[in-house]
């Protein structure tokens, strides 16, 4: 089960979600759990929704938050649009009037540029990112060609539900918000601000991933002086849906404290 709360931060109104057992936002976090709190980022025109089933995953073991960002999910439409830089200042500014100080940012396709803003705007609070299905990639850098290759992921590469979830979030989210940031995601330069990131950096794809590719992945991988590469097999674009057991083993294997015979 989540819960939510709305939060405000940045002149802009979104919502924040946590599981049962997790400590709520707002209230001081113990120091049992010194550990970074996972925060899970949806991209464009999405909600948490898709993004539940990790969720629930990770929150097994650390704290674990999920957000509904402004314009999406139903949240109130901004006056204007919004770059990846306003949900990266959001982000930060209402994780911090929430109590929650350090964390490892998981973001989803869009959500991996704002998980990147959201590093370089608070990098003292950005222990680790989890990039998962990164856009733009170089080979779909027109409108057309990443519609095409969302069109072919969804088509053949993803389950029933997880289309579901993501096509029932676009009619929540309406077309104009969505063709307001469009252009945002396709103008971000993703391979260039993810080189000013200095934490620990995973980039996780689906091996059937249509829009996010191989070459494109591991490229981005290898932009960051820490970065790692890792493909969840039979898996599509929305990875952390049909394989969140996979996708969540991954991320806390790879961001767990060593020990000491490691």
């Amino acid at each position: 089960m989540l819960q939510s709360a709305d939060v405000e931060a940045h002149g802009l109104q979104g919502r924040i979600l946590w599981a049962d057992g997790t400590p709520a936002p707002g209230r001081e976090i113990p120091e049992a759990s010194a550990t970074p709190a996972y925060v899970l980022i949806h991209g464009i025109g999405v909600s948490h929704r898709y993004l539940r089933r990790l969720h629930l995953k990770l929150a097994a073991d650390a704290p674990t938050y999920s957000l509904d960002l402004p314009g999406f999910a139903g949240t109130p439409k901004p006056g204007r649009q919004l770059s990846v830089e306003d949900y990266g200042a959001f982000i930060a500014q209402a994780l911090k009037a929430s109590g929650i100080n350090s964390y490892v940012l998981v973001g989803h396709s869009m959500g991996v540029q704002f998980a990147i803003e959201t590093a370089l705007y608070a990098p003292g609070q950005a222990q680790r990112l989890v990039l998962m299905g990164p856009v733009v990639d170089s080979r779909h850098r027109t409108v057309r060609r990443q519609a095409l290759a969302l069109f072919l992921d969804s088509m053949l590469r993803e389950s029933p539900s997880s289309n579901w979830i993501v096509f029932t979030d676009y009619l929540r989210c309406g077309p104009r918000w969505y063709f307001t940031e469009l252009p945002v995601m396709m103008d971000y330069p993703t391979e260039l601000r993810l080189a000013g990131i200095t934490a620990p950096v995973m980039v996780l794809r689906g091996s059937h991933d249509q829009v996010a590719g191989p070459e494109w992945s591991l490229m981005l991988s290898q932009a960051v002086s820490q970065g790692s590469f890792v493909e969840v097999p039979r898996a599509g674009h929305v990875v952390q849906h049909l394989r969140a057991r996979q996708v969540a083993a991954a991320i806390k294997s790879w961001a767990a404290p060593p020990t000491a015979a490691s």
